[in-house]
């Protein structure tokens, strides 16, 4: 990425794989995926302490993802990439194989009506996608105030035994998201967790 310009990108083709050397100005030793990047908090400020990785924040609202592209911009960070697409297609389609180190997935929409449930993002396809994605270890981080929904994830990664838990990611004080911050504030409680692809 040019100084100054955006690092919203825009694919080629939206049905293919991603060429993530097309994506990002240089190789970095790895890949790590924000699903629901927001204001882009967490994002920006993971990217700027683990410059030797690329980040991608992915969003389906182009308002948000405008601000965040100002503030990319704006701090001069060449290693942080932005997509406007329905997380779960982005991660079935267009995330190469092998290629995720980490997916940051903190407060996605619990649909919580029983009869939108079908809407959630994790579900059975997107555990497939995943794992097609990560790399061997590869991990996965979590984080709800919604309690039904964090129990119906975990149900979802204990009955897939290519996944093993792990201790869940903890945030330090300049990378909680803004929705973090405000459920903090109401005093809600927040669920985190943590899921690690097996090697073999």
């Amino acid at each position: 990425m040019q100084p100054g310009s955006s690092a919203i990108y825009t694919p080629e083709s939206w049905t293919e794989v991603l060429q993530l050397n097309k994506v990002f100005p240089s190789a970095q030793s790895s890949l790590e995926v924000e699903i629901g990047c927001g204001k882009g908090r967490f994002l920006l400020s993971k990217a700027a302490s683990v410059p030797e990785s690329n980040f991608l924040g992915i969003d389906k609202m182009l308002k948000r993802l405008k601000k965040v592209d100002s503030k990319i911009i704006k701090a001069g960070l060449q290693n942080v990439k932005l997509l406007k697409i329905e997380a779960a297609y982005a991660v079935d389609v267009l995330i190469p194989p092998l290629s995720v180190r980490t997916y940051y997935i903190f407060f996605p929409d619990p649909w919580p009506k029983r009869r939108h449930h079908g809407r959630r993002l994790f579900s059975p396809a997107f555990m497939d996608a995943a794992h097609k994605t990560l790399v061997p270890g590869g991990l996965i981080y979590l984080a709800t105030d919604h309690v039904e929904y964090s129990e119906a994830i975990c149900k979802l990664f204990s009955a897939d035994r290519r996944f093993t838990a792990v201790p869940p990611f903890e945030p330090r004080d300049e990378e909680r998201t803004e929705f973090e911050t405000l459920f903090m504030k109401k005093g809600d409680a927040i669920v985190r967790a943590g899921f690690r692809k097996k090697k073999y």
